[in-house]
């Protein structure tokens, strides 16, 4: 399993923008997605709305892993 990221393209609201996020990230990313089912662009366009002044690489990676400690914490 490789640390580096890999850029992505993704569209939000119209707009293409280049995401970096590691494998792991990518990968969970596209599950959560699919789980809620919605396409990873709209799902990233919702981060999108809610991140703040921080980047969308940094709200991605929050989100799969406040994702992932909710699961946890729920017993799933």
């Amino acid at each position: 399993m490789s640390g580096r990221p890999i850029k992505h393209s993704l569209t939000l609201r119209g707009h293409r923008t280049s995401v970096s996020l590691e494998d792991v990230f990518w990968k969970e990313f596209r599950r959560i997605a699919r789980e809620r089912g919605q396409a990873v662009n709209a799902l990233a366009a919702e981060i999108d709305g809610k991140r703040g002044d921080i980047g969308l690489a940094s709200a991605i990676r929050v989100f799969v892993l406040n994702n992932a400690l909710n699961q946890q914490g729920s017993g799933s």
